[in-house]
């Protein structure tokens, strides 16, 4: 079975462990089903794996990819839910979260084998490309909007870092929930592209806003910490799922946020009825995920490379 997968761990040049190639097909078990994948999406995870984040290097070979649309081997057409728990039987109540890529094989091959507690129903409105950019990104999103964010109708949002998979879904989602959201970003052509899809603003990164917002959406981290702080009304929240230039900023701003009484949510993926709310609503209003590109598993590398660079607008698609 071809397949692209972490063969070896390089935590300063993450793309040299990266191969493709036959591996063995995923074996069917009590409780799990086999899924033909017709379309993975890319995340910053799998990078983050190959440099050795959430995987081991006795778990070598792993094949990467969280998120997958594909028929189950009834015919269904299923999107997958890749949060699964430590037994590998869905997720308990007590139970340890691990993604796919971590304990068990992904899903940029030509087959993956999940819990059939993971699979849920392919929207027929959504295409298999569409629907494999869910379950990852987008589904952190929607469980930082509608979950975390504390948010309602007319309030305004600022998502840090225009471009990203997550910065697009917080765009496409916050405006169709009818908030008003602004975006940064040091790409003046991602920027100008970010307000064609549906931001009410986009400022250079950094800069001082018209007005305080009720809610700031961080995936960058470090770099952009201190804007985001500043940014808040008195009250409001920060909700973060992501870190890409550095856990660690340089100022905290401590004092800010106890004076102001600021909230800060952290927020990881979502549930498998978060994941249900969302393809419901991709499914009633017509929203649909951002694609940069899509391109065959046989050119993953090239898609490594392009997100690595940050040379991307919306998600990439692989189709085995």
């Amino acid at each position: 079975m071809f397949a692209a997968y972490a063969a070896r761990i390089d935590a300063a040049d993450p793309l040299s462990g990266l191969e493709l190639g036959d591996l063995p097909e995923p074996q069917a078990r009590p409780g799990w089903s086999v899924v033909t994948v017709r379309a993975a999406s890319l995340n910053h995870h799998d990078l983050w794996s190959l440099r050795g984040v959430g995987l081991p290097a006795e778990k070598l070979p792993m094949i990467l990819g969280c998120d997958a649309a594909g028929v189950d081997e009834h015919g269904n057409e299923v999107v997958l839910h890749s949060v699964i728990g430590q037994s590998g039987h869905g997720v308990g109540p007590a139970e340890p979260r691990s993604i796919l890529t971590e304990r068990y094989q992904g899903t940029f091959a030509q087959r993956v084998a999940v819990p059939t507690w993971n699979l849920l129903p392919k929207p027929a409105g959504l295409s298999f490309e569409q629907a494999a950019c869910l379950p990852t990104a987008w589904l952190t999103a929607y469980r930082m909007l509608f979950t975390n964010a504390g948010v309602k109708p007319g309030d305004t949002v600022l998502v840090q870092g225009a471009g990203g998979g997550v910065a697009t879904a917080l765009i496409v989602l916050g405006k169709a929930a009818g908030l008003r959201v602004w975006v940064t970003g040091r790409d003046e052509a991602k920027r100008v592209r970010a307000v064609e899809l549906g931001a009410d603003a986009a400022f250079e990164s950094g800069a001082r806003l018209p007005e305080r917002v009720d809610a700031v959406l961080e995936t960058v981290g470090a770099a952009t910490w201190s804007h985001s702080v500043k940014s808040l009304r008195p009250g409001g929240t920060i909700v973060i799922s992501g870190a890409t230039s550095g856990p660690n900023p340089s100022s905290v701003e401590l004092n800010r946020i106890f004076f102001l009484e600021l909230k800060v949510v952290g927020s990881t993926m979502g549930t498998k009825e978060e994941l249900a709310g969302l393809l419901a609503f991709c499914a009633h209003t017509g929203v649909r995920p951002v694609i940069d590109s899509v391109l065959p598993l046989t050119e993953a590398r090239e898609g490594f490379a392009r997100l690595a660079k940050g040379d991307v607008f919306g998600k990439i698609v692989l189709t085995p």
